[in-house]
């Protein structure tokens, strides 16, 4: 498993200063001890599985800032399908914890599944390091983990939310995640392989991610070369890895490389393609700013594109 702290929280919650800022630190620094323990004993111990899961907490306790909703809670007043009936219960069983428990069945049964009397003591449900376990005894309930692993938000959103309210600002907070978490398994993997060759990820950018891009384009991905690794980069490299019996992460290591093209350095390897993606605007078949002088390889892969 990824090794995760309360760095990933922030980095991939906004920023807040102030009273606010002051309650997402407390969140984050309550909640950071036991994140990678409590995920792993829930199995969510992937990538996909972990970003979602803190993409989907990060959008519903507003950026780690609460977890207590801000409304009064009479909304829910005699909320039957909530179990709430008796006068009261609407406040008393408000949605609290990072994926926002609400009414009193929910209390109840999440509680005796914890081990816990959120029923009898439903301000508990407010404890950050308690909230993160309410959250994975709900993901696991609901079957989130397979939804992640298609990558599958709509699903995801639906299953926590109820609808798809807050949809735009959950795919940010789950690139985010993404970002981060192939940020720190670069960082593994460079530590773990010393080679001249850089390790990349979603978010990275630069001349070894164009080369990247050409070399993937061989391969046949439709790929702009626009040395930014983001999302379309990241799939294309999946599909290659899963094509050639890789560990499928999205991460371009010396593996990945050494299949793409074996033994070269994309960055000092003078016969190494450079096409770029940009057109000229007289002739669009035709790639332009090259990098260095095109080589016979670079032809083939143009012939090769144009043969398509």
């Amino acid at each position: 498993m990824i090794p995760i702290d309360g760095g990933v929280m922030r980095a991939i919650a906004p920023h807040f200063t102030g009273q606010a800022g002051a309650r997402q630190a407390q969140i984050i620094a309550e909640v950071a001890p036991v994140l990678q323990s409590t995920l792993e004993s829930f199995d969510i111990t992937t990538s996909l599985r972990i970003a979602h899961f803190l993409a989907q907490t990060c959008h519903e306790s507003a950026g780690y800032r609460t977890t207590e909703e801000f409304a009064s809670g009479d909304q829910y007043e005699g909320r039957v399908d909530l179990g709430n009936i008796h006068p009261g219960d609407g406040r008393r069983y408000k949605g609290r914890g990072l994926l926002q428990l609400t009414g009193r069945a929910n209390y109840r049964t999440y509680g005796e599944a914890l081990g816990v009397d959120l029923e009898g003591n439903p301000l508990r449900a407010a404890e950050p390091a308690l909230s993160l376990r309410i959250a994975c005894e709900y993901w696991k309930r609901h079957k989130i983990n397979p939804d992640c692993d298609r990558d599958d938000i709509i699903t995801v959103t639906r299953k926590i939310n109820g609808g798809l309210n807050g949809l735009a600002d959950r795919r940010t907070l789950l690139a985010r995640a993404k970002s981060e978490l192939a940020r720190i398994e670069a960082h593994r993997i460079d530590g773990r392989h010393p080679d001249p060759r850089p390790v990349l990820h979603r978010g990275s950018v630069g001349e070894a991610v164009g080369a990247l891009q050409t070399l993937l384009r061989t391969f046949g991905f439709e790929l702009a070369i626009d040395q930014d690794f983001g999302p379309a980069t990241e799939l294309a490299v999946k599909e290659f890895q899963r094509a050639h019996g890789l560990t499928v992460d999205g991460i371009v290591g010396p593996k990945t490389w050494d299949a793409l093209d074996p033994g070269r350095d994309p960055v000092e390897d003078p016969n190494f393609p450079r096409i770029r993606a940009y057109r000229s605007s007289d002739d669009p078949e035709w790639p332009a700013n090259w990098s260095i002088e095109p080589t016979e390889r670079d032809f083939a892969a143009i012939a090769a594109q144009e043969a398509r």
